[in-house]
């Protein structure tokens, strides 16, 4: 599908790239101009140099840096080797696939922190249930399918409650009965990048409901995703701060985006191009637990491109301050103009990719 028409770490640098003495809202002085064809280029090299290299707010996550391989070797859904024993132990693992196939879930598989979940080298395809993180950190999972999620509050990737520090990247998701990615009460610090999202209704939902007022602390980035067709929840989002850059969204079935109670979206040049609804941005209000007051929430949108007759639908800012500024929170970011040639980037180099797995050094 990637080819288809607690503890915090460290502060992080963006190897030959940084400088962290000059904050700056687009690529590092010397980045090539098509920034995103080169994005996370480096990642590959070994098979742990993806630990700490996420942009955005989930550019702390390690995942299983520091820990042992681990081996899956069997598709089953649980016992010896599989990769539901790997996620459930307490130690931090590198877990990795030596078979390519589908795996059915029966339940929700747990993972625990310090994990990452890394599917280079194979085509692993997960179905009938999906990952969840519950009150866990520090969790990396890249290049993995998820299709064909059944049951109720069924979700592809679920994350909650308190759960901190995840890098979601390269993974094709598709056809859940309820959403992609869902990320609420009160989990943070996150980043998904080059997904692909296809078949699907309530795609992303940031924010569980008006009652979860501590859902204010979210901190979410989304980069390089291309969003094929899907319904809505571009994300949805209630309370949480949201970034949104360079991403790809069309033929929406309701609407792009959506700011709800309190959010603050950030949206810069992302490439919105509607099919029969046109309208990219919508707001909903609704009544924090805590407030007297209904309220919907603010996007600002800088750089985007609407396409095919796509109408903003942007409501104007109450003030200049009613959405954060990313570089307020990290200093670098690989942006670049929202252009045709984006376009046609994003809609083959995002989701699963028939990569290989990359050799792994010592840890120590």
């Amino acid at each position: 599908m990637g080819n288809h028409n607690s503890n915090r770490a460290p502060p992080y640098k963006f190897g030959p790239y940084s400088d962290q003495s000059a904050p700056t809202t687009s690529a590092p002085i010397g980045y090539p101009t098509m920034g995103s064809r080169l994005l996370y280029s480096h990642v590959d090299i070994t098979l742990r140099s993806l630990a700490g290299q996420a942009e955005g707010f989930g550019r702390f996550a390690v995942g299983g840096l520091n820990g042992a391989v681990y081996r899956v070797v069997t598709l089953a859904d649980d016992g010896p080797g599989s990769l539901r024993e790997g996620c459930r132990r307490k130690e931090p693992l590198w877990i990795v696939f030596e078979v390519s196939g589908t795996i059915e879930l029966s339940s929700y598989l747990n993972v625990s922190s310090y994990k990452t979940v890394d599917g280079r080298g194979q085509r692993i395809k997960l179905t009938g249930k999906g990952l969840r993180l519950k009150e866990c950190e520090h969790v990396i999972i890249c290049n993995l399918v998820f299709e064909g999620g059944r049951g109720h509050d069924v979700d592809g990737i679920q994350i909650k409650p308190n759960s901190m520090h995840i890098w979601i990247d390269r993974c094709s998701l598709s056809d859940y009965d309820d959403g992609l990615i869902d990320i609420t009460r009160q989990s943070t610090d996150i980043t998904i990048s080059r997904c692909y999202f296809a078949n699907h209704d309530k795609t992303m939902l940031i924010g569980a409901d008006p009652t979860h007022t501590g859902d204010r602390c979210i901190r979410i980035t989304i980069h390089h995703c291309f969003f094929d067709g899907t319904r809505q929840r571009h994300p949805r989002v209630r309370f949480g701060k949201v970034h949104l850059y360079n991403n790809y969204t069309r033929d929406w079935g309701i609407y792009a985006v959506c700011a709800s109670v309190e959010s603050q979206i950030y949206s810069q040049c992302n490439i919105y191009e509607a099919g029969q609804k046109k309208v990219a941005f919508k707001y909903y209000t609704e009544k924090a637990a805590d407030k007297a007051q209904e309220c919907t929430g603010c996007i600002r949108s800088e750089g985007d491109l609407f396409v095919t007759g796509t109408q903003p639908g942007l409501v104007p800012l109450p003030s200049e301050s009613c959405v954060f500024q990313p570089s307020e929170y990290y200093q670098t970011w690989t942006v670049e103009t929202a252009t045709n040639d984006l376009k046609q980037f994003l809609q083959n180099c995002t989701g699963w990719q028939g990569i290989p797995r990359p050799a792994d050094l010592p840890t120590s």
